[in-house]
């Protein structure tokens, strides 16, 4: 027979058992990083390896959002260019409630301000730790061997600016998919993986990510590392 005091314990541990399930859950409930398509010059593909490359390399619930037209105050006409800081601006005051990151994707040349220079062209542009980072397909085309070349860097640059957004900087190592580009699409030939060191940072952040990326590109020949 079970005493008062046994009995509310017995109870409690009841109503413990039968929520334990639900929080499990929620702990496990993956941050949800939105995908914003901008512009008419961005194929069904490029969105897709983006799409496969964060998948393999981060633990996030991917959403894509409708596509939309680009603002127009973000446009530079001397350089028929879009200005990064803006798009981003652009990307933090429209996402959605729920959303943890959002990553604007576009077709067209994107800029920033870079040392004493205005308007440098980049391949995608991230606030550190920030929520919101934007990537072009634009020079990811200079020089590509063929569309499927294009495609790989693209999917490369979306990694490496969610990655900013994560709190990760630039990466020393060579090879590192968050190694500083320099300015040089082709760097991009020679990345592979994230580093040891970057993973063992998001790690200690408390921010793991996949041991073991099923990598959605070959490893780069020798003559590119």
């Amino acid at each position: 027979m079970i005493g008062l005091m046994d009995r509310r314990l017995f109870i409690k541990s009841l109503v413990a058992a039968a929520l334990l399930p639900s929080f499990a859950r929620a702990a496990d409930k993956k941050l949800v990083l939105y995908l914003q398509p901008m512009g008419p010059k961005l194929s069904d593909e490029a969105v897709a390896m983006v799409k496969k490359a964060l998948d393999e390399f981060y633990n996030f619930e991917l959403k894509e959002l409708e596509r939309i037209p680009l603002p127009e105050h973000a446009y530079y006409p001397p350089r028929k260019r879009y200005r990064a800081g803006k798009l981003l601006d652009f990307l933090g005051r429209r996402a959605p409630e729920d959303a943890f990151r959002v990553l604007g994707m576009t077709g067209v040349d994107i800029s920033c301000t870079k040392g004493k220079i205005y308007d440098w062209g980049i391949l995608g542009y991230a606030q550190i730790d920030g929520p919101a980072s934007v990537i072009s397909i634009f020079r990811c085309k200079m020089g590509a061997r063929s569309k499927k070349h294009t495609l790989i860097r693209f999917g490369k640059v979306a990694v490496h600016e969610v990655g900013h957004t994560l709190g990760l900087e630039h990466c020393p190592n060579r090879g590192c998919l968050m190694e500083d580009a320099r300015g040089r699409v082709s760097t991009c030939d020679r990345e592979y993986d994230i580093c040891q060191r970057c993973r063992a940072l998001l790690k200690k952040w408390g921010r793991p990510i996949p041991e073991f990326p099923d990598i959605p590109w070959p490893r780069p020949q020798k003559k590119n590392q």
